[in-house]
C-alpha cells in the first residue's frame, strides 16, 4: 500500500476536522498522567493518596458510562463531544490554578478528577460512534491507525515534557495546557458536520431503560465482544495498579529513573506505538482479535522489569515493546467494533465495552495501593505479570475470538450475518 493510500482517510473533510480536534486535545492530555501523579505525590507521598485520586476518577466514569452511551446514540455525537470538552477544559483549568497557586489539597484534586471521570463517560462512547460516520468503510482501519498515530506520536514527547515541567515549574502548568487544548478542540469539532440520521428523523424516542436494554442485547449476542471485555475487566485492573500506582512510586524511589525519567519511560511506550502504527497503516489484519490478544501479553514485560530491574534503560525498553503491542490490539479492536456492530447502537455497545473493561480498575487501584504496603514489590510485580498473561491468553479459548475476521459489508444492513466470525 502506497503512502497516499494509507493517508487517504484525511481526504474526507469531516474526518480531517475530527482528526484535528482529536490531535489538539490529545496534545495536552498526554501530559496529564505524569502531571497529575506527581501533583498528588507532592501533596501526599503515599500509594494510598494516588490510588484515591485515580480510583475516584475511574469510579465516577464507570457509574455514568451507560448513560453516556445512550446520550451519544440519541443526540448529535459532535454536540456531546463539544459539551464534554468544555467541561473538561473548565475542570482542568481549575485544577491547574489550585496547583500553581499552591492551594491544592488532596480532597480538591479528588473531587475535580471525579468530575472529569464523569465527563469522560460521555466522551468515550461518542468518540467511538463518530468514526464510521466521517470516513468510508474501506478506510476504517486506516482511520483508526491515523488516530492512534496522532495520539501515540504526541505521547512520545508529552510525558517527557510533563516530567520536565514537573521538575522545572511544577505540574500545574501541564494541566493548564490540557485545558487550553480542549478549548481549541471544541472549535474544531464544530467544523465536522455529521450526516443527518435519517432513520431517526421523526421517530418517537424510547425510554432510556429500553435503549439500554437494546444496547445490552447487541452486546451479549456477540460472544467475541463480551469475552474480550471480560478479560480486559481483569487485566486492566492489574495494569492500572502496576503502572498507574506502583510505577510512579518505583520511579520516584529509583535513582536511575526519577520523575523526569518516568516521563521518558512513558514516551518510550509511545515510540513503540508510533512505529507499530506505521505498520498497521499498511498491513491488513485478517483476524484482528486473535492477533491482538497474542500481542497484548507483551504488557507483562514492563511489569517484570519494574520488579526486577527498576533502571531507566531496561524499563524504557519494556514499555517500548508494550506500546507496540497495545497498538496492534487497539487498531484491531476498534476496527472489529466498527465493522461488526451497527452504527445506530455503536455508542451504547461501546459504553458496555468501557463499563466492563473499566469497572474493576478502581478495585485494582485501591488494592494495589494496599498491596504496596503489604507485599514485597518484586514478588508483587512478578505474580501480577504471570496472572496478566494467563488471563489474556484465556480469551483465545473462545473460537468466536480466534476466528473473527474482517468484513467489507455494512453491519447496519447485514444484521446478524456480520455479527459472528467466519467459521471453517
Amino acid at each position: 500500500m502506497r503512502i497516499q493510500e494509507s493517508l487517504g482517510a484525511l481526504g474526507d473533510r469531516r474526518f480531517a476536522w475530527y482528526f484535528t480536534a482529536r490531535t489538539v486535545s490529545t496534545a495536552g492530555s498526554v501530559m496529564v498522567p505524569v502531571a497529575l501523579a506527581f501533583a498528588v505525590l507532592h501533596i501526599d507521598q503515599s500509594a494510598g493518596a494516588l490510588a484515591q485520586v485515580l480510583g475516584v476518577r475511574t469510579l465516577t466514569m464507570v457509574v455514568f458510562l451507560l448513560v453516556g452511551g445512550v446520550v451519544a446514540d440519541r443526540f448529535s455525537r459532535i454536540v456531546v463531544l463539544q459539551v464534554s470538552h468544555v467541561l473538561t477544559c473548565l475542570t482542568q483549568a481549575l485544577a491547574a490554578y489550585l496547583i500553581i497557586s499552591g492551594d491544592a489539597t488532596l480532597t480538591q484534586l479528588t473531587v475535580i478528577e471525579g468530575v472529569n471521570g464523569a465527563v469522560s463517560a460521555f466522551t468515550m462512547p461518542a468518540m467511538v460512534g463518530v468514526v464510521p460516520l466521517v470516513v468510508d468503510r474501506s478506510r476504517l482501519q486506516q482511520a483508526n491507525a491515523l488516530l492512534s498515530f496522532s495520539r501515540s506520536g504526541l505521547s512520545i514527547i508529552g510525558p517527557a515534557v510533563a516530567g520536565l515541567l514537573v521538575v522545572g515549574v511544577g505540574p500545574g502548568w501541564a494541566l493548564a495546557v490540557d485545558a487550553l487544548t480542549y478549548a481549541v478542540a471544541t472549535v474544531c469539532l464544530a467544523r465536522v458536520g455529521l450526516p443527518r440520521r435519517s432513520e431517526d428523523a421523526g421517530a418517537p424516542r424510547h425510554s432510556m431503560v429500553r435503549e439500554l436494554r437494546e444496547g445490552w442485547g447487541e452486546f451479549t449476542r456477540r460472544e467475541w465482544l463480551w469475552v474480550i471485555v471480560l478479560v480486559f475487566g481483569l487485566t486492566n485492573a492489574i495494569h492500572t495498579g502496576v503502572v498507574g500506582v506502583l510505577g510512579p512510586l518505583i520511579a520516584k524511589s529509583s535513582a536511575s529513573i526519577g520523575e523526569a525519567g518516568w516521563g521518558i519511560v512513558l514516551s518510550a511506550e509511545a515510540v513503540g506505538t508510533v512505529l507499530m502504527t506505521l505498520v498497521m497503516l499498511r498491513l491488513r489484519l485478517r483476524h484482528p482479535l486473535r492477533t491482538g490478544m497474542l500481542a497484548i501479553c507483551v504488557l507483562a514485560v514492563p511489569m517484570v522489569l519494574l520488579g526486577v530491574a527498576p533502571a531507566l534503560v531496561p524499563v524504557a525498553v519494556g514499555f517500548f515493546l508494550a506500546g507496540a503491542a497495545v497498538e496492534v490490539f487497539g487498531v484491531g479492536w476498534s476496527t472489529a467494533l466498527h465493522e461488526h456492530v451497527p452504527v445506530s447502537v455503536l455508542s451504547r455497545v461501546s459504553s458496555y465495552d468501557a463499563l466492563g473493561s473499566f469497572v474493576a480498575i478502581p478495585i485494582g487501584t485501591f488494592l494495589y495501593g494496599w498491596l504496596a504496603t503489604a507485599v514485597d514489590t518484586e514478588t508483587l510485580m512478578l505474580v501480577s505479570a504471570g496472572v496478566y498473561v494467563v488471563i489474556s491468553l484465556s480469551a483465545l479459548l473462545s473460537r468466536s475470538v480466534r476466528d473473527l475476521s474482517r468484513t467489507s459489508e455494512d453491519p447496519a444492513t447485514t444484521g446478524a450475518a456480520a455479527d459472528e466470525p467466519a467459521r471453517s
